[in-house]
């Protein structure tokens, strides 16, 4: 499995709404981005940090549903 890459909070942002996510809001240093379809709503938290850690940032991606080769290496 190919390592993940170190990416910014808006970088994971931009990922996010590439994929249909919209920037609803931000709260001090959390973003949040949602999605919304006839399913219902995905509302996914990002901090905006310079470096996200992985287990964060593995968070992201089974909340968001967005495949993880989209922040591989």
């Amino acid at each position: 499995m190919p390592r993940l890459r170190v990416l910014s909070g808006k970088d994971v942002c931009e990922i996010l709404a590439a994929h249909g996510f919209v920037r609803v809001r931000q709260h001090g240093s959390h973003i949040v981005m949602q999605y919304g379809d006839e399913n219902g709503t995905k509302t996914v938290p990002v901090p905006d940090h310079r470096e996200m850690r992985v287990g964060t940032l593995l968070s992201i991606i089974r909340q968001s549903g967005v495949p993880r080769s989209e922040f591989e290496v």
